[in-house]
């Protein structure tokens, strides 16, 4: 489906974007080393018809373009040249406008988010990068009579073909979810190298059908690590709470007892890995830690 809709999208668009390709070498060049952007199309010269270029030299970060005018092309490559990056995820604003996002696959534009679906939240689109080294997107501007303001505005990640422990979401999101236990070592591989790692229990499971996404709220008993404050306090000294997302086909459901939630973080959320109860947790970490082949040390208390 999105083969044929990029294909009718290029057929109109192509008029217009040909001349402007092969004025790419004439563009104003974006930095060389950096994770996000910000601009206008206001800035630009009104009879130029050269085509803008970013390069983000990052596995992720953010792009907002305020005024979309003609053309953007982002060249997205990772900041450590041996990477593999298989797959790009971009999450636009919740009041991302004035532009359609395309991919180029060979001398060619396909349609990967329209200034329609754009305006979803939560809506994250995901593809595979036609180079593991790097991905080009273009943002074709939309037709407008007005200077109104629009901002065409997103999240980016690129995702290497590896997970170090659990299901990585924006990868799964593209292919297919491993809804599944994790097995030992997978679980010790997960305390050591989650983006978060915390105890506590379920107070509530809410599902998001449209979307395909749940939403687990944690009650947290102790923080043993978080990238950043996805898990805090309420105000006034209360308990410590934090959501965390899964895919709905995972079927996540409401249960009691304590659990040890793992996971890694995408565009500020928490998205769930491992998640054993923490009693059978702590059996699997001892024998490993007897046996010395636990990967790193874990505070228990």
């Amino acid at each position: 489906m999105a083969t044929e809709r990029g294909s009718l999208g290029l057929l109109a668009l192509l008029p217009s974007l040909l001349p402007s390709l092969l004025l790419l070498l004439l563009s104003r060049a974006g930095s060389a080393d950096r994770c996000s952007w910000r601009g206008s199309g206001l800035s630009w010269e009104p009879r130029s018809r050269a085509v803008e270029q970013v390069h983000l030299r990052c596995t992720e970060g953010s792009l907002e373009w305020m005024y979309p005018a003609r053309a953007l092309r982002v060249l997205l490559e990772p900041n450590v040249a041996s990477a593999q990056h298989s797959t790009v995820c971009i999450k636009p604003a919740s009041d991302f406008q004035g532009a359609s996002i395309y991919v180029e696959r060979a001398g060619q534009l396909q349609l990967v988010l329209s200034e329609a679906e754009g305006a979803r939240p939560q809506h994250v689109s995901c593809f595979s990068s036609p180079s593991p080294q790097r991905a080009a997107l273009f943002l074709q501007a939309s037709p407008q009579r007005d200077i109104s303001r629009r901002t065409a505005s997103f999240q980016y990640k690129l995702l290497s073909n590896q997970s170090a422990a659990g299901p990585d979401f924006p990868k799964m999101a593209l292919l297919e979810a491993m809804c599944r236990p994790c097995d030992n070592m997978e679980l010790l591989m997960a305390i050591c190298s989650s983006d978060f790692v915390v105890k506590g229990s379920i107070r509530n499971v809410s599902h998001d059908s449209e979307n395909h996404m749940s939403q687990v709220d944690v009650s947290v008993q102790k923080v043993y690590r978080q990238k950043n404050r996805i898990f805090q306090q309420e105000e006034g000294g209360g308990e410590w709470r934090g959501p965390i997302q899964t895919l709905l086909q995972c079927k996540v459901k409401q249960g009691g007892g304590d659990f040890l939630f793992t996971g890694n973080e995408h565009f500020g959320e928490a998205w769930l890995g491992c998640a054993p109860r923490f009693k059978d947790f702590i059996l699997v970490y001892q024998a490993a830690r007897e046996r010395g082949s636990n990967p790193c040390e874990f505070e228990l208390n």
